[in-house]
């Protein structure tokens, strides 16, 4: 189902580049909580948990002032796309924790890639041939980041891989969502079922946080909330093959993060790989900016 707002291509690119800061702020966040920083490392499924809940808090709070007008959900696909999520976020979270944060990243974000191959049979959009040369641009610059070595092929960035694989099905579910229901609702009911699952999970691994680590998961949450609704409209006003290969921009922000956080100066190889990713992402662009009638 097509969704009824009219198609801005260059609000949507800046939609999920601003989606992409804020996520990116929370994959940082999240290896700080698995860190001894603020005490004893948290499990990567707590910190899952964490995200889901204080991204629910935050949506419950702002849909009453919002007032939205609910519709029916398509709860299957809601349950399948949160169940993608959750698995995603989890394994990102494991594997950060575990190789550089830059390289998890980098892995996770082939997720634009697996997206355009899961849009073709399920959105049936087309696909032409610039936005294969752009998607491939930036998976190149992606794999420049990775650095391929033998630590490339651990388990740990095998988990990233996975969580590339169920983040480009998600990508494309969320697409059929915002054609058919509000924003505000798709994120209602994606981190209440995302609440219950990881709170399910929790159980095996709890761990009391310390006061530092509640306000690092309390961050996550209410990042991650932000970042999801500015990537929902994006979704809303162009082809999900159109958008997607801008999530690459998370890498450029993780490497930005690195540097203001930790102290970590960008190498030469964190600079090519940056430029190539943007390289593609302008490509990308360029049949749009062509158009006489652009719409901003």
């Amino acid at each position: 189902m097509k969704s009824t707002i009219n198609q801005t291509p260059i609000r949507s690119v800046i939609f999920v580049v601003i989606g992409s800061a804020f996520i990116a702020a929370c994959t940082v966040l999240a290896k700080i909580a698995q860190s001894d920083i603020f005490g004893d490392p948290l499990h990567p499924l707590q910190v899952a948990q964490g995200r889901f809940m204080f991204a629910f808090i935050a949506v419950a709070f702002v849909t009453p002032l919002l007032r939205p007008e609910f519709t029916k959900p398509s709860l299957v696909i809601h349950s399948v796309r949160t169940i993608c999520g959750y698995s995603a976020v989890s394994l990102l979270f494991a594997a950060a924790a575990i190789i550089p944060v830059s390289d998890a990243t980098a892995i996770k974000f082939l997720n634009p890639v697996f997206a355009m191959f899961f849009a073709l049979p399920i959105l049936r959009e087309k696909i032409g041939p610039l936005r294969w040369i752009a998607a491939l641009i930036g998976l190149a610059g992606s794999m420049i980041l990775i650095r391929p070595t033998a630590g490339s092929f651990e388990p740990a960035a095998l988990m990233a891989l996975t969580a590339s694989l169920a983040a480009g099905l998600e990508m494309i579910l969320i697409k059929i969502l915002t054609g058919r229901e509000s924003p505000i609702q798709i994120l209602l009911i994606n981190n209440a079922i995302g609440l219950f699952l990881s709170s399910i999970a929790l159980i095996a691994v709890w761990d009391t946080p310390t006061t530092g680590q509640w306000f690092v998961l309390a961050a996550i949450g209410f990042l991650m909330v932000i970042g999801q609704a500015f990537n929902l409209q994006a979704f809303k006003r162009a082809d999900a093959t159109f958008v997607l290969p801008f999530s690459y921009s998370t890498l450029i922000f993780v490497t930005i993060y690195d540097f203001s956080v930790f102290s970590v100066v960008p190498d030469l190889v964190s600079y090519l790989g940056s430029a190539v990713i943007v390289f593609g992402a302008f490509l990308l662009t360029l049949p749009e900016i062509r158009k006489s009638k652009l719409v901003l």
